[in-house]
């Protein structure tokens, strides 16, 4: 899937685009290759400052990958006691910090959450029960813009 090429439609609102074209690390930057695919007409949005450029490294550069992005959690408390159920249903609710809305988002697939958020799912949910065989309801590749 590596080679599928990344689109405008791809490209999340309000993604900060890079325009630095001496970046030595440009073809292989979400920020810059969303910056190629701006439309004509644009004239404003988020960027890329230049103050990012420091010591030869840019701090704000994202490598162009995809990664397995996951929602739904209907089988992820299979494996907790009944007991458990509840407190850690409210664990992982809490991780998202902001209420339940996040966390229903993510369960309906409105949203996905990245690899790094499914391993600290998963390790809330090794504190109540086995993990083995539990997984998210979906999983798609997309591309790695993040969020």
């Amino acid at each position: 899937m590596d080679n599928k090429e990344l689109t405008y439609k791809d490209i999340p609102m309000g993604y900060p685009l890079c325009f630095n074209s001496e970046c030595a690390k440009k073809e292989n930057c979400m920020h810059y290759q969303a910056m190629l695919l701006k439309q004509d007409g644009r004239n404003y949005g988020n960027a890329v400052y230049p103050t990012a450029w420091q010591d030869g490294e840019c701090k704000c550069f994202r490598e162009k990958r995809f990664v397995k992005k996951a929602w739904g959690f209907k089988h992820l408390y299979d494996n907790i006691p009944q007991r458990d159920k509840v407190e850690a249903r409210r664990r992982v609710r809490s991780y998202f910090s902001r209420g339940c809305g996040p966390y229903y988002r993510v369960d309906n697939g409105e949203n996905m959450i990245s690899p790094k958020q499914q391993e600290d799912i998963m390790n809330i949910i090794a504190k109540f029960g086995s993990t083995e065989g539990i997984k998210f309801d979906h999983y798609v590749e997309k591309w790695d813009f993040g969020y």
